[in-house]
């Protein structure tokens, strides 16, 4: 079994991939700001911040992967990319890198614009490119750093939750939607996705779209 470690593991996508990952029979360390009241049994819970990286990598010694799942909100709008690349840098070059992003650097189509570029909720835009930011960094990475970037279906979060059904389809680079047009995927899904790739990997250095 992975010795994984869940960046943001008490949030709408991290506590689901720490539950998930946690009944596939890994070993789950949660990190985040606060330590949850409600918590996964079999989970570690630390404290953490992406705001103070030399801290946050000593909790995470012996991790085989670890996966940021925190959204550019709040103090992180503008933060979240260059603390990413932090902790990245500063992890052993044996630890998978994993990123929850958000759905707006997806492609509409394959040889379309991202949906950020597109008719996108101007309040939002910001979270958006910031995960775009943090991709475009891994893309660059001239290291041996293995990694990879997810982006969820367009109406994925707490907001929509849905159920997990153990399913879900992977569009590659473009947004999944189904055959009305619609665009979404639970967050136990979310994270059946994120643990599959965790054990059987199939996006080496790549990003990959997930949803129904």
């Amino acid at each position: 079994m992975t010795r994984i470690a869940v960046i943001g593991g008490t949030g709408y996508a991290g506590r689901h991939i720490v539950s998930e990952a946690v009944d596939r029979g890994h070993t789950v360390v949660s990190v985040a700001r606060n330590i949850a009241a409600e918590r996964v049994a079999g989970a570690t819970y630390v404290e953490g911040t992406l705001l103070d990286v030399p801290r946050l990598i000593g909790e995470l010694e012996g991790v085989e992967v670890v996966v940021v799942s925190v959204p550019a909100r709040g103090e992180l709008v503008g933060v979240l990319n260059a603390a990413v690349a932090e902790l990245e840098v500063h992890l052993a070059a044996d630890v998978r890198f994993g990123v929850v992003g958000g759905a707006g650097g997806s492609l509409v189509s394959a040889d379309g614009p991202r949906l950020v570029d597109t008719d996108f909720p101007e309040d939002f835009k910001p979270e958006a490119l910031e995960a775009i930011a943090v991709l475009e960094h891994l893309q660059a990475l001239e290291s041996a750093r293995d990694w990879f970037f997810v982006h969820p279906a367009a109406s994925f979060g707490s907001f929509n939750p849905g159920a997990r059904t153990g399913s879900y389809r992977d569009g590659g680079e473009v947004l999944v939607v189904d055959k009305s047009g619609n665009s979404f995927i639970s967050g136990e899904d979310l994270a059946v996705a994120v643990v599959d790739e965790i054990e059987s990997p199939k996006h080496s250095r790549e990003r990959f779209t997930v949803g129904y």
